[in-house]
């Protein structure tokens, strides 16, 4: 993206300013699979706890956090998630898009997308006419 476009958009990736900030008040703590980058503050809050923040790599999409960076970045726990990964189980899955709005979205029988044409169901109102 071009310089002018890091300045002004916030939607693909971050702004000079967040990146500037991120510089110099947070600690870079790591990296997921998608290029995502995870921060942690270098000073404690009022609280004694410190923010965590992510720097998306492209769209910023929340969906695109994996699960062990998410229980990390509200947290669930102290430890950075690359130093103690649990393996991956069989029925998990690799992360896709929000497909809503794209060619592809699910469609199902009936949707106007698909022809607006769906089987009959023993439900399926009829009204009332004076000649039947």
């Amino acid at each position: 993206m071009n310089f002018l476009g890091k300045i002004f958009t916030w939607w693909d990736g971050a702004t000079i300013g967040t990146l500037l900030w991120s510089s110099r008040n947070g600690e870079h703590v790591g990296t997921d699979a998608q290029g995502n980058k995870y921060y942690r503050s270098k000073k404690k809050a009022g609280d004694g706890r410190e923010r965590r923040w992510v720097i998306y790599d492209g769209a910023n999409d929340a969906s695109r956090v994996p699960s062990e960076w998410h229980g990390w970045l509200h947290g669930a726990f102290d430890d950075i998630p690359e130093s103690n990964l649990p393996p991956a189980r069989i029925w998990e899955v690799d992360y896709t898009p929000n497909a809503t709005g794209t060619v592809a979205a699910y469609r199902p029988a009936g949707a106007l997308e698909r022809g607006g044409k769906r089987a009959k169901a023993t439900g399926d109102y009829e009204a009332w006419s004076p000649e039947a």
